[in-house]
């Protein structure tokens, strides 16, 4: 799982990244509301812990800002307030869950498991692009109903396509969620992998679509003429 941590007080910042990366979560500070903005905006994440007073823009404009744009990350408050009419604002814009400081970090894991909890609720345990279908729970893979044998990284880089079909996800985006890597212009990990995907699933460009100077994504349309 990999989860922003937004929090402008650097010793609060590191208690936090401290508890969640013994966690053996993925972990990526900002200090600034406007940095945090744009890196949510340009990564992909499975959380965001939120602080509501912030430099650069506040919490709660972040917040509004990122359901307006029907991006759906869970996301957890914290602030120092503890009046109710900025709890109610908060969750009314859409936070998952809310926690006041001064708190514990098993307090903070603890919700944060909870919310995800819920979020993989709505989620189904099997998810399906024409005849090429995925067990989550099971990391499994079957085309037609044959199974096909796959390592970590590949099922991971597979699921992490199939999330969205249609999407374009660039190298950078795949190279920082799949490998946890920033950008390597030197590296063609990624197309190495996209490559052995094809051979496994085949035919080659049937699912798995190159977009020309940009990176990769599923074609819903290719999907349907996977050889039944």
């Amino acid at each position: 799982m990999k989860i922003l941590v937004v929090e402008d007080e650097t010793r609060i910042a590191q208690f936090i990244e401290m508890g969640l990366r013994e966690q053996g979560w993925q972990v990526d500070v900002q200090h600034r509301g406007d940095e945090a903005m744009a890196a949510l905006q340009n990564r992909v994440y499975d959380l965001a812990i939120l602080d509501i007073m912030l430099p650069g823009r506040d919490g709660l404009s972040i917040l509004r800002q990122l359901r307006e744009q029907a991006n759906h990350v869970p996301v957890i408050l914290l602030t120092a307030r503890t009046t109710l009419n900025e709890r109610i604002e908060g969750l009314q814009l859409g936070a998952d869950d809310y926690v006041t400081k001064p708190f514990y970090v098993e307090e903070l894991i603890a919700r944060i498991q909870a919310v995800m909890r819920r979020s993989s609720g709505h989620e189904q345990s099997q998810r399906q692009v024409g005849p090429l279908v995925l067990n989550l729970p099971r990391r499994e893979v079957r085309v037609n109903g044959r199974e096909i044998e796959m390592t970590a990284r590949e099922f991971n880089l597979l699921e992490y396509l199939t999330r969205s079909p249609g999407r374009v996800y660039t190298r950078t985006q795949i190279l920082e969620r799949v490998w946890d890597l920033h950008f390597d212009p030197s590296t063609n990990i990624v197309d190495v992998y996209i490559q052995r995907l094809r051979k496994k699933i085949g035919p080659e460009e049937s699912l798995i679509e190159t977009v020309r100077g940009v990176g990769y994504r599923i074609r819903t349309d290719a999907a349907e003429e996977l050889p039944q």
